[in-house]
């Protein structure tokens, strides 16, 4: 049985903070492996990259979600009790509300919504000087999630709401003002939902049965009760939330046209070019930088002895940037993609292993058709220009996005 690597520091926490995206690579590198152990919130952690590692992580018999995830995070981004953290049977049961959602029709959908409230803002960015595409389309989404979801959203309420989802995701990785944010974000959000909730089950709001309001306000469990309010609640909100952060990719599918306007004519010329370009974006971009499990038993893997009960990360970001999985990875090359062989797991921008069994994100789908949608219109239906800008993106900040959140004027309909 081999040793697992370990980091020589006490506690690695600040250097999680400070090192942000890097943190698992760098010492990935510098121990010449894969695989290394340290302390996190002086907890004992195994870290673990690639896909070999995202194949283990994803193995339902080995490793455990509940009580996995930090608790700052499910008091910001997912909520207590959601579908991320539940195992087993009940887990199973409540991905299928999800992937219900996931019909080709339901998706294709949403994507007409967005591109819908795409050319309605771009009628209205004609009129003004400049516009951050990050908060655009943080609106934009959410006003179209929440009509294609089943959720009223009074044109009064459209600011406040998108604030409060907008503030979880880039709270969850906060800390000080961002992270009271992002908290007063989920309180607000889960109150909102639940008069929802709670309207829809006393038959004062009507909504249309093929919804995702309908279908987790009037879900019923095998033994015939309703789920639980809370439950409800926390999962109606991990469809509009997630949604909300396409957002972010779509920012730095924007950034990426800039970076590289060699792909404009491509993606006008070539039919399939736009999903090459969207699934790059996806990998080379910062999303969420890696996520955590906890280990159901004792195992061996690789020769390495993982005890029971142990805290385990994987890079998400270090993945989708090992260079023994992609050619040349710190270059944003969308035509990789012709030969990649969708492997469920050397490519985890959103997790890995099993969208219907597994803790895979059941909205990949869509965040892949939202995204093809945005690109469209962005190439193929307005022009503007990028004016001067700081578009450092720190790999320190979790989650980041370029310092200006990419900031376009003179915006003209084509």
């Amino acid at each position: 049985m081999r040793e697992i690597p370990k980091d020589r520091s006490i506690d690695n926490t600040v250097s999680l903070v400070r090192e942000g995206y890097r943190f698992i690579s760098n010492r990935c590198d510098r121990h010449q492996t894969n695989i290394f152990q340290t302390q996190i919130l002086l907890q004992k952690t195994i870290c673990l990259r690639g896909e070999a590692a995202a194949k283990v992580f994803y193995d339902n018999e080995k490793f455990l979600r509940h009580n996995a995830m930090p608790k700052r995070l499910q008091k910001t981004l997912v909520g207590e009790g959601g579908v991320q953290s539940l195992d087993g049977e009940t887990h199973r049961v409540r991905k299928q509300i999800f992937m219900s959602l996931m019909t080709p029709e339901r998706m294709a959908n949403l994507a007409e919504l967005t591109r819908q409230e795409w050319q309605v803002a771009s009628q209205q960015w004609e009129l003004g000087d400049r516009v951050v595409l990050l908060d655009a389309a943080h609106q934009i989404l959410c006003r179209a999630v929440c009509a294609w979801a089943g959720v009223p959203l009074p044109g009064a309420e459209v600011h406040q709401r998108t604030q409060a989802l907008a503030a979880m995701i880039d709270g969850a990785g906060g800390i000080a003002f961002r992270y009271f944010q992002a908290r007063q974000g989920r309180e607000q959000t889960e109150r909102w939902i639940g008069k929802v909730i709670d309207k829809i089950r006393e038959h004062e709001l009507e909504v249309p049965e093929d919804s995702a309001a309908y279908a987790f306000a009037l879900y019923r469990t095998p033994e015939g009760n309703l789920l639980d309010r809370h439950g409800a609640v926390v999962d109606l909100i991990n469809i509009l939330r997630p949604v909300v952060a396409i957002a972010r990719y779509i920012m730095f599918a924007a950034l990426a046209l800039h970076e590289h306007p060699e792909c404009h004519q491509k993606l006008k010329d070539e039919a399939n070019y736009r999903e090459l370009f969207t699934q790059e974006v996806r990998r080379f971009y910062p999303f969420f930088p890696l996520i955590a499990a906890r280990t159901r038993h004792a195992f061996e893997w690789q020769d390495y002895h993982f005890p029971k009960g142990v805290q385990v990360l994987l890079d998400l970001y270090g993945t989708n940037h090992d260079p023994e999985l992609w050619e040349n990875a710190e270059e944003f090359r969308p035509e990789r993609f012709r030969q990649w062989n969708e492997s469920s797991f050397n490519f985890i921008p959103q997790g890995g292993g099993d969208y219907y069994t597994g803790h895979r994100c059941p909205g990949e789908w869509i965040t892949i058709q939202v995204m093809e949608t945005a690109l469209d219109f962005l190439v193929n239906s307005i022009q503007y220009d990028v004016p001067q800008q700081d578009l450092n993106v720190s790999l320190s900040r979790m989650p980041t996005m370029p310092k200006s959140c990419f900031v376009m004027n003179n915006v003209k309909r084509m």
